[in-house]
């Protein structure tokens, strides 16, 4: 057949197939899950570090990864209507005071919570007023939240927690705290089946023991928060109209959408977000109120919403990651964190092998290779890590993450740019 005749309208040329996007399903997530853990078994077999799978590094990384997690939902809302929250860090400044302060005030933490969420909220408030209504700029807007919050905190503590037996000018007295709860009837059985060290059976059983047993009821709420959000967000009209005023305000408010109304929404439930947790780090990851407390992370929280490309489930796996890792360095950094390169070094060449079969990539799988080979060689030749490297793990965490997710990301596409009420006339 000659070329022509291919040409003609009888014979047109047939477009290449285009490749299958890869989706993540349930099962592809439980499948990681499962592959993960026999990652984690297998490292922890070798290296000896029972850490990696322990109840207690388990229990750890959920508690320090909820003040993240709720920091990057708060994040969320806030982008997903156009506007970008740098202030989480301040906001969660203001809860972690106000969450102290209101369970001292009443002598009930969950007093303390709703405190720490109002907190927060009217953080919130103030950025969806310069940001919204007045059109600052939302990073400049947000470090002034963060500054903002760090000096009225110190202040409040000044005239009212110095007052306070056992109180300070930079700390509270003891916060009344949750009752912890636990899982009846199963902690004894997973604790002896952990104890054995049997391969993978007591990495499951040690993984489970740290999930059910003294789990503090604000972790329950904090959890159930990353499900609700997606629901509103994405299974709710209301949520539509909210991601639309991100995707596109103008063509929102051309459907009747009060743009408007739905930033101000959207912030002060980012703002109430943050400020639970920052009342969670003042009553369950610690017995007060102390400055400093966040520690920056409601810019990890940031990070962890952007490596969860915007979405409540990649969000929360964020979170858990940046957790794990602070946990490992904070209980047995130098073995425990030394154990991860053999996990880090097993995952980078599994990420080689997908450029190289499935993305036909050869010279970015030669340059994944060669981090592999070198993350492996330091490992093979050191027994364990430097305090001083251990420390900035979450933090270096934080930077590989976003490096390698940086190309499948995808920001609402009004996010952080002015509007102005019928600027689309």
């Amino acid at each position: 057949m000659s070329q022509g005749a291919l040409t003609t309208p009888e014979a047109p040329f047939l477009e290449p197939k285009a490749p299958a996007r890869f989706r993540v399903t349930w099962r592809v997530l439980l499948l990681a899950l499962g592959a993960l853990v026999l990652l984690l078994s297998f490292a922890r077999a070798v290296t000896g570090a029972v850490d990696l799978t322990s109840a207690g590094a388990i229990n750890a990384s959920v508690a320090l990864a909820i003040p993240i997690g709720l920091a990057g939902l708060g994040g969320l809302w806030a982008e997903r209507a156009g506007v970008v929250n740098i202030g989480l860090e301040g906001m969660m400044i203001m809860g972690t005071w106000c969450g102290a302060w209101g369970a001292i005030q009443f002598g009930n933490p969950w007093a303390g919570v709703v405190a720490g969420a109002i907190g927060g909220a009217l953080g919130g408030l103030l950025h969806a007023i310069a940001t919204v209504t007045f059109g600052v700029d939302h990073i400049i807007s947000g470090v002034a939240i963060t500054i903002l919050g760090l000096g009225v905190t110190q202040f409040l503590s000044k005239v009212t927690f110095a007052e306070m037996p056992g109180g300070g000018d930079s700390q509270s007295p003891p916060v009344p705290k949750l009752d912890l709860v636990s899982l009846p009837r199963i902690g004894e059985p997973l604790r002896a089946l952990e104890a054995k060290q049997w391969f993978l059976l007591s990495d499951v059983a040690g993984i489970l023991r740290g999930l059910t047993t003294n789990v503090s009821p604000l972790t329950i709420v904090a959890i159930l928060l990353v499900p609700l959000s997606y629901y509103l967000l994405w299974r709710t009209a209301f949520g539509l109209r909210l991601r639309s005023c991100g995707e596109s305000p103008v063509a929102a408010e051309s459907l009747g959408v009060n743009v408007y109304t739905y930033k101000y929404i959207a912030v002060l439930v980012s703002g109430a977000l943050a400020g639970i947790g920052g009342a969670f780090l003042a009553q369950v990851a610690a017995s007060a109120y102390r400055e400093g407390q966040t520690g920056g992370r409601g810019f990890i929280g940031l990070a962890a919403m952007i490596f969860g490309n915007w979405r409540p489930g990649g969000l929360a796996g964020g979170a858990v990651l940046f957790g794990y890792t602070d946990a490992l360095q904070l209980r047995r950094g130098g073995e425990s964190v030394h154990a991860l390169l053999l996990v880090v070094t097993i995952l980078i060449v599994g990420v080689a092998v997908y450029q190289l079969v499935r993305q036909n990539r050869t010279r970015a799988a030669l340059i994944t290779g060669v981090a592999a080979v070198a993350v492996f060689v330091v490992f093979a030749l050191t027994d364990s890590v430097p305090s001083e490297f251990t420390s900035v793990t979450p933090h270096i965490t934080t930077l590989l993450v976003l490096s390698l997710a940086a190309q499948r990301l995808r920001a609402p596409a009004a996010v952080g740019l002015p509007y102005r009420r019928g600027q689309g006339k």
